[in-house]
């Protein structure tokens, strides 16, 4: 009974007639549902076919790193599609500071929209009564995370926020949970170098994050490398599982919990 909580089925890394297989796969291992997340209005029906699929749920939005490609009424766009049952959140949206700005953009302007973007998602969610997912990536510190958690702490009372693909400190992780919000750890937390993010995931109360793939980015120990997919989530379940000194059914039991919750998922498997 696991969730992968975070991946993109849309990818151009996988081709429409593998999904069923790959969920196929997913099945064999124990994963009874999925979430596609959109990145850019141009995947937003291809995740939404996939999402017919009933256990199969999608969250719509714009990737920062797809920022200065989108209209300026692209979350005005989304917020059409916010009403059809398989949308279960909005995002991925978020902050990332890790990749240079885009030719004809300077790192002021293009944070700038990023930010801008990001606000307006958490408005989009508000007004659909719905959770968000959120991106932070830097090529060193932590000032992505810093700004978007200021951000979600101006939204926290009307929407609740899970940081996904976690790799930070205990402490930076306590300041969402703080806040009401979740994170989520994936691939990376079975790499023996990420020690942070691993002493992380042992110190999260249960209910307090979920399980992803973000495939197909990120693969975890021993497919590090390879493209992801949402049937390796078990590996990154029974490593987590293992640290964190639980049983397999445990962790599976509420982690998936904590993602029904969030993201309020109709009772199908797939």
């Amino acid at each position: 009974m696991l969730t992968d909580s975070h991946c993109h089925l849309a990818s151009h890394r996988f081709a429409p007639e593998e999904i069923p297989e790959i969920l196929s796969r997913a099945r064999e291992v124990g994963v009874t549902r999925v979430i596609t997340l959109v990145t850019r209005l141009e995947d937003l029906h291809a995740n939404l076919a996939i999402a017919q699929d009933p256990a199969v749920h999608t969250c719509i939005g714009i990737h920062p790193c797809d920022v200065h490609q989108a209209p300026d009424d692209a979350c005005a766009q989304l917020a059409a599609f916010t009403a059809d049952p398989r949308v279960c959140a909005i995002g991925e949206t978020g902050l990332d500071y890790y990749h240079p700005a885009p030719e004809g953009w300077s790192e002021e302007k293009y944070r700038d929209r990023q930010r801008q973007f990001l606000r307006q998602h958490f408005d989009l969610a508000a007004a659909a009564s719905l959770n968000i997912v959120i991106h932070t990536r830097d090529q060193e510190g932590s000032d992505s995370f810093e700004d978007a958690l200021a951000i979600y702490q101006e939204y926290h009372d009307s929407v609740r926020a899970v940081f996904h693909c976690f790799i930070g400190p205990w402490e930076n992780a306590r300041r969402v949970l703080d806040l009401g919000g979740l994170v989520s750890f994936g691939g990376v937390a079975t790499f023996k170098s990420a020690h942070q993010v691993r002493e992380t995931a042992r110190q999260c109360p249960a209910g307090s994050f979920m399980i992803e793939t973000d495939a197909p980015y990120l693969a975890p120990e021993p497919y590090r490398g390879k493209r992801n997919e949402p049937s390796f989530i078990r590996k990154t379940a029974e490593q987590l599982a293992a640290l964190r000194g639980e049983s397999l059914d445990t962790l599976a039991k509420h982690s998936t919990q904590t993602s029904e919750r969030f993201f309020r998922l109709r009772q199908n498997s797939i």
